[in-house]
């Protein structure tokens, strides 16, 4: 068996970016605090949809008065609030508010809690004609903002890293193409990983094909894993069966191999999907902004509507 030690089981080496590329150990702890705060605010916020939606609101919330008309307040103004992340993106002096990630980070938790107030300000039922119209826009709003926060992390560096780039991305699937385990056992797993991620970056130029390129290249990549998940495990199996060695280290090997190999997908993946979230994002920014001031708009007419008649 030709692969080295450090390679099935030990860390790699810091000078090869080794089977499965990982972060560095001071940024492992922030990111799992990141994500485990964001697994925590999504589980409050389906509580608490879940217990509005299914809770008589309306014996203790009124929407004209007290706790329920102070709830449409804060949930009108945390909408207004949206406007200070696009607001201090473009304008530098408006530096002394805050950095523009910590609004980014703002301009997310605004835009769901605020829609989960008015929800409790409007008892999670329909009303009057402008309040409809005005809570449906809020609900659009909220929907198209989740798809963009999506578009977004795919063609940045997470959440809140620098814009990904093309060259870059090709420069992270080269170098993990250097890394070329020579497995006695799996004597075809190479050659036949380079034809999966030639199929998977097998995308067109034409607008049509760059706006489902995100879906078609998942869809690549899944299929691809099954069949190369596949052709290791029966590999490996049939090793295991005329090999003492093969048998010993066949756990491990497996292991290994599957992480390299799902690696080596994400990468050819993220290339072949990046434009086309491009596109999408770009498109999304054309819609959620009239959205949005249609919404405030909506809004407005809701309030002079409430207060006047």
């Amino acid at each position: 068996m030709s692969v080295p030690a450090a390679r099935l089981g030990a860390p790699p080496a810091r000078s090869e970016p080794g089977l499965v590329p990982a972060a560095t150990p001071g940024r492992r702890p922030a990111r799992r605090r990141r994500a485990a705060s964001t697994w925590l605010f999504a589980l409050a916020v389906l509580v608490a949809l879940g217990f509005g939606y299914d809770s008589p609101t309306e014996r203790y919330l009124t929407p004209e008065s007290g706790a329920g008309y102070a709830l449409g307040i804060i949930g009108g103004s945390l909408m207004l609030l949206l406007l200070l992340y696009p607001a201090r993106k473009r304008l530098p002096w408006l530096g002394f508010i805050g950095t523009t990630r910590r609004w980014f980070q703002a301009h997310m938790i605004f835009g769901i809690v605020g829609p989960i107030c008015v929800l409790y300000h409007a008892n999670f039922s329909l009303g009057a004609t402008n309040s409809n119209v005005a809570l449906a826009c809020m609900l659009v709003v909220a929907g198209s903002g989740l798809f963009g926060r999506y578009f977004y992390a795919r063609i940045h560096h997470g959440l809140y890293g620098r814009k990904a780039t093309l060259v870059e991305l090709n420069e992270h699937a080269e170098r993990l193409r250097l890394v070329t385990p020579t497995v006695a056992f799996l004597p075809e797993l190479m050659a036949r990983l380079q034809i999966e991620e030639r199929q998977v970056l097998a995308v067109r130029s034409d607008v049509r094909s760059a706006l489902i390129a995100p879906a078609r290249a998942a869809w690549r990549v899944f299929r691809a894993r099954r069949r190369l998940r596949r052709y290791v495990h029966v590999a490996l199996g049939t090793a295991a069966r005329s090999s003492g060695t093969a048998a010993a280290q066949r756990v491990p090997l497996k292991r290994t191999t599957y992480a390299y190999v799902d690696t080596r997908l994400a990468a050819a993946q993220r290339i072949a999907e990046l434009q086309g979230f491009e596109r999408l994002f770009s498109l999304w920014h054309v819609l959620h902004l009239p959205l949005f001031f249609i919404m405030l708009v909506a809004g407005v007419v809701h309030v002079v509507a409430v207060h006047v008649y």
